[in-house]
């Protein structure tokens, strides 16, 4: 690439007793692009989003992120450098309205003791939770505890607080996860409408969404990187379609 990768992975790897999880993991990913990662149940690939956002520690291999060496890194050191998470299971603030849970990431973006204001003298941190909150579709629900939301509006509210920070990698663990087919269409959309603006890297069991949504797509078995490429690429590759359904199907 000629521009320098907002992020790369190079021979990644870690080991929990006698499961190698993520066995020397290499990739890149081009600035303001949707890159997803897919494979089987098992494959490796939240142990390799914990071992990119700093979650936990590889034993071997390197993560750059914005071309400096960051592997081992914290999550807190890695969130004020620009890179922000959601997980897969979701991790909001139940008791508090879906505005408070907004205004409390959004004080990040507040320099040094600015971040221990309250939250109504922080100009700065209001604009962009109601920014959010107009963008993912939650206006009608902004005063309503986050716990009382659908599922979907709780997955959407996650993907808006991991944005609260201004990031420039959003890292996204299975957002449609339990999303019936219409909140999945207008989460993918809100995904796909990120491209551009920042960096999204996501896991995802729907193919067909990655399909859709993917300018990259990594796939991994056992732990290992069976392939990467463009969507078409990867529907059409025999390896891939065998670790999918068993057997080599043609796309």
């Amino acid at each position: 690439m000629s521009e320098t990768p907002i992020l790369a992975v190079r021979d990644l790897s870690v080991r929990f007793g006698a499961l190698q999880a993520v066995n020397r993991i290499s990739f890149e990913i081009a600035r303001g692009r949707i890159t997803s990662i897919i494979g089987p149940n098992g494959a490796g690939k939240s142990s390799l989003f914990n071992l990119i956002s700093g979650a936990i520690r590889p034993q071997g291999g390197e993560v750059l992120f914005r071309g400096n060496v960051v592997t081992g890194a914290s999550p807190n050191r890695l969130l004020d450098a620009g890179l922000a998470r959601s997980f897969q299971i979701t991790n909001l603030f139940f008791e508090l309205s879906v505005f408070e849970n907004l205004c409390l990431a959004t004080q990040r973006i507040e320099p040094g003791w600015h971040q221990l204001m309250p939250t109504r003298n922080s100009p700065r941190a209001l604009r962009r939770a109601e920014a959010l909150i107009e963008r993912f579709e939650l206006a009608q629900k902004a005063t309503e505890a986050a716990g009382y939301l659908s599922h979907g509006e709780q997955r959407r509210l996650e993907i808006a607080v991991a944005l609260a920070t201004e990031p420039k990698l959003l890292l996204l663990d299975e957002p449609t996860q339990g999303m019936s087919h219409d909140e999945t269409a207008r989460t993918a959309a809100l995904i796909k409408s990120l491209a551009g603006e920042l960096t999204v890297l996501l896991i995802e069991h729907d193919v067909d969404l990655v399909m859709d949504l993917s300018d990259h797509i990594v796939v991994m078995h056992q732990g290992m990187k069976l392939a990467e490429g463009s969507p078409a690429s990867i529907r059409a590759n025999p390896q891939v379609q065998a670790a999918y359904f068993g057997e080599a199907r043609v796309a």
